[in-house]
């Protein structure tokens, strides 16, 4: 299989470590200020790139008819513009706001608990998530992606917000930055007698990357519009 990186920062240059040991050739390596290329060389793309340049990467790739699997979070508002041209060109993507197999099982215990806590408006619910310092956008994409799980399975949250929250139906996010943290999440629920608590952390890199190279792989051939749920049949 041959494929593009768009975005070759740390992220980028694991994939291709682990592209490489499963066979893979990776055809091109595009940096933020690399602008002319032919994504037609790729059987499939793979984004981990600036929020600034992923929705126009991502339409490249569907307007080439070359299958992308997008991981960068932050431009999310783009979103449903870019699945409107996928369906309209019968092209093929995945966005996940994480590929760990781990992480999205724990998106799944998150929207389990979600629903046992519907009925306890005893319980507070708050999430925090740390990152590296040069992570830029704030919350991550995946905490965003657990709020909305409460939020679509809780019926005491309708919204988030960043740091701190008067309105008692939005789930508060703190996000934090540390030097070297590659990415711990928690979701916390809080009342007066007790804390009930779920927690992911990120030991490296490895887990989010081949999540990734495994994304691209199931998704050539096909035509649609997809989740990590389908890659790996949970959910």
């Amino acid at each position: 299989m041959k494929i593009a990186l768009l975005g070759y920062g740390r992220m980028g240059q694991t994939i291709e470590k682990i592209a490489i040991s499963r066979g893979h050739d990776v055809v091109l390596k595009i940096d933020k200020d690399d602008k002319d290329y032919d994504i037609t060389k790729a059987d499939v793309a793979i984004d981990f790139s600036l929020p600034s340049a992923a929705y126009g990467n991502i339409t490249n790739c569907i307007n080439n008819n070359v299958p992308v699997v997008s991981g960068t979070t932050g431009w999310l508002d783009d979103y449903e513009k870019a699945v409107a041209l996928c369906k309209e060109k019968k092209g093929a993507f995945i966005y996940a706001s994480n590929y760990s197999l781990g992480v999205n099982i724990f998106f799944e215990l998150n929207k389990t608990l979600a629903k046992m806590m519907s009925n306890l408006s005893q319980y507070n619910v708050t999430m925090e998530e740390i990152h590296h310092t040069k992570k830029l956008d704030a919350p991550s994409g995946t905490a965003i992606t657990l709020a909305e799980g409460v939020i679509e399975n809780n019926a005491n949250y309708d919204a988030w917000e960043l740091n701190e929250t008067n309105n008692k139906r939005s789930i508060p996010i703190v996000a934090k930055r540390i030097e070297d943290v590659l990415g711990t999440h928690s979701v916390n629920y809080k009342s007066e007698v007790d804390t009930i608590n779920i927690e992911h952390i990120a030991h490296n890199r490895q887990g989010f990357a081949l999540g990734a190279v495994v994304a691209a792989e199931w998704l050539v051939g096909k035509t649609g519009v997809f989740s990590m749920n389908d890659v790996l049949n949970i959910g």
